[in-house]
Parts: structure tokens; C-alpha cells; sequence
């Protein structure tokens, strides 16, 4: 195999504003593996909040340049307990690029799509929502309005939330999703969720600090709507931890550390009851393409990133009302343009 580097600049459609930052500039990797004609593509972005820049993930892929492009990859899976004790001790970011990329190529080897390569039936792919981000109420209707869809993820983490999702309301019959991105605490939890049910609100999102799990405790119990786990789910062993906690997971390829622990913490989730969510990182189509090959294994999917970049760079899936539409390629379907 050869591996190839690329690094891009995504615009944002809009500035992008949660709890802990705003942007309006997404930069992301993009990995190639190259097999003879093949070629596998995986994605990481950058993320400060995690203190991710592309220069580390960029020399933790050169680290492990030599190993790769002497590596005969027949299984993705072996491939990645392989690769990981080289890159265990960083934040797997990069180690989530290579996977997918590894997963894509793989799967185009073999001449099919990546959900079929893993025998899944897409019949019953749950919707994706769209992101709404924390901005005026004017212009958080503005961007509802400019991307009519059935569903609707809308970050909180303001003096008047309630409100927000209210004056939303008033211009549609979408089902609401809620992210606070840990800014409530346990009791604004509690009593926001009862106004937040009356409003069409299917769940809430880590609404408290990730370590907060005496406070999860009494929400778990006392809740009216499920709660989601985001931030305190980040790694394989967090699945567990949030067993009696919190009703689902969200998990995000790029803090897992790609596809194949991914599909692990699927599969654990599943086991303990809990519902099961795959959320994106605001990437170009090459992640979200990965993320869309596991939509027959999940309840929710958070796989708007797309919608919301200006995404001048690669190719994959399209989303249309929600409804996510796979590529004509093999692998994951996303090609570079």
C-alpha cells in the first residue's frame, strides 16, 4: 500500500457556534490508501476542544508511514489492532482516518459496498436530522427555514433555551432534537426536559459535564425524555460506564478511533439495551459516507456535516430530506473530486 496525505480548508455554510467554540473554517485530513488501482479514503478533523491540530495527526501518521506500506491488508479489523499499539497513546483522530480509509479500500477489493461487505440490509436506515447552531433566534429560524427537514438537532447551552426551542416551534412540525453540550445542570435538566417533551423534543443530548455521573444518576431516573450520552461516551469502555446512566449512545468514529471500534460499541450498546447513535464532526463526504455504511445498525443518526460545509472536495452520499441516499462506488462511495 501507499499512503497519501491531503489537507483541506472546508468553508462553513454558516458560522458554526456550540458551548465550547464558533467557527467558520473546518480543517480536515483526508487519508489515502492506494493498492494497485484501489483506493480507500478516511477523514479526521481538526478539533481544538480535543486538542486535535492536523500537524499532530499529520506526524502520527508519518510515525506509522513504514508499517502501512509494508502492511498486506486482508482485514480491516486485524489491521487495526495491528496499527493501534503505535498510535494508542494520542488522541485517535488519526487512527479513525486510516481506519475507514482502510475499510474503504478493503471493501472495494472485494467489489462491493461496505454494508454489504459486512452482510448489513439497509432496508430500515433511520433519517438523518439537520444541526441547527447556537446563533439569534432570527437567524436560528433563518437557517431552519433555508434547509427545510423532518428533523432537527438544535444546540443549546443559553440563558433561554426554552425559548429558543419555543419561538422554532412556531415555524415547524419537525420532530426536535436537543444537544446542550454539558451547559445544564441536573436540576435545568429535570424541568427543562418536561417543557422540552410538550414542545415535540424526542431526547436530550449530554446535557451536564461528561463527569458528572452522580448528577446522571438522578437525571436517568427522573427524566421525561431519554438522554443521550455524547461527551461521556468517547471510547470503547465508556459504553459500559453509561449502562444506568443514560438511555443511549452517541458515538463519534472520530473519538472511538474509526469503523472497527465503532462497531464494537454497537454491538455492546445493543447488548446492555441502551439506544445507539452515530454523530459527525462537521467533515467533507468521506466521513460522513463511513458513518452512512453503518445507518442499518443504529436508531439515530447525526450525519448532517455535509449540509453544513461547502464541500468542494469529494463525493459520497446525498442527503435528501433526511433520507440518505448511498453512492454508486464500492467501499464507502466517497471519492476525492
Amino acid at each position: 500500500m501507499k499512503l497519501v496525505l491531503h489537507t483541506f480548508q472546508l468553508p462553513l455554510k454558516h458560522t458554526f457556534t456550540i458551548t465550547h467554540e464558533s467557527r467558520d473554517i473546518q480543517p480536515t485530513l483526508i487519508v489515502e490508501l492506494q493498492d494497485g488501482d484501489f483506493r480507500g479514503f478516511g477523514e479526521a478533523t481538526e478539533t481544538p476542544y480535543y486538542g486535535v491540530t492536523m500537524e499532530k495527526m499529520t506526524a502520527q501518521l508519518e510515525s506509522v508511514r513504514d508499517f502501512v506500506e509494508n502492511y498486506d491488508l486482508q482485514d480491516p479489523k486485524q489491521f487495526w489492532e495491528d496499527v493501534f499499539p503505535y498510535l494508542k497513546d494520542e488522541h485517535p483522530f488519526a487512527l479513525c482516518a486510516l481506519d475507514i480509509a482502510a475499510n474503504d479500500l478493503w471493501a472495494k477489493k472485494k467489489g462491493l459496498p461496505l454494508y454489504k461487505a459486512w452482510g448489513l440490509d439497509p432496508s430500515n436506515n433511520p433519517i438523518t436530522d439537520y444541526t441547527i447552531g447556537i446563533d439569534t433566534l432570527e437567524k436560528m429560524v433563518e437557517k431552519m427555514q433555508e434547509v427545510p427537514f423532518p428533523l432537527y438537532k438544535i444546540k443549546l447551552g443559553t440563558k433561554e433555551d426554552i425559548k429558543i426551542v419555543q419561538e422554532l416551534r412556531k415555524h415547524t412540525d419537525a420532530v426536535f432534537r436537543v444537544d446542550a453540550n454539558t451547559a445544564w445542570s441536573v436540576e435545568e435538566t429535570i424541568q427543562n426536559a418536561i417543557a422540552l417533551k410538550d414542545l415535540g423534543v424526542e431526547f436530550i443530548e449530554q446535557p451536564m459535564k461528561a463527569d458528572n455521573w452522580e448528577g446522571m444518576k438522578k437525571v436517568f431516573a427522573e427524566s421525561v425524555l431519554p438522554i443521550i450520552a455524547d461527551e461521556s461516551c468517547i471510547v470503547e469502555e465508556d459504553v459500559a460506564r453509561c449502562y444506568g446512566f443514560f438511555h443511549g449512545v452517541n458515538i463519534k468514529l472520530m473519538k472511538c478511533g474509526g469503523l472497527t471500534p465503532a462497531l464494537r460499541m454497537i454491538a455492546h450498546a445493543k447488548k446492555l439495551g441502551l439506544k445507539v447513535m452515530v454523530g459527525c464532526m462537521t467533515e467533507s463526504n468521506v466521513g460522513c459516507s463511513a458513518i452512512a455504511q453503518l445507518l442499518p445498525l443504529l436508531d439515530y443518526v447525526d450525519m448532517d456535516g455535509i449540509l453544513l460545509v461547502d464541500d468542494q472536495i469529494s463525493t459520497g452520499v446525498v442527503i435528501d430530506y433526511g433520507k440518505v441516499i448511498y453512492a454508486d462506488e464500492n467501499g464507502t462511495g466517497a471519492n476525492l473530486k
